[in-house]
């Protein structure tokens, strides 16, 4: 997985009824885009270091937003 600051991360549910979470990418630390990322998850507004697993995913603003521009 590969990021950059202003990439949205998405978290994909691992129960049944539990939303997933959205969370804006706003630092990286390592030059090559690898995590950790620090993000700052629109649920709750905190901002924390986050290690992906394999229910997170990358997106663009314009595939979650389409109506957005960066």
């Amino acid at each position: 997985m590969k990021a950059q600051a202003g990439d949205w991360l998405v978290v994909e549910s691992l129960h049944v009824g539990e939303p997933r979470r959205i969370g804006l990418v706003t630092r990286v630390d390592h030059t090559d885009g690898s995590p950790p990322y620090w993000v700052r998850w629109t649920d709750d507004d905190h901002e924390s270091l986050f290690f992906p697993g394999p229910e997170a995913h990358i997106e663009q603003l314009e595939a979650l937003y389409p109506s957005a521009r960066r």
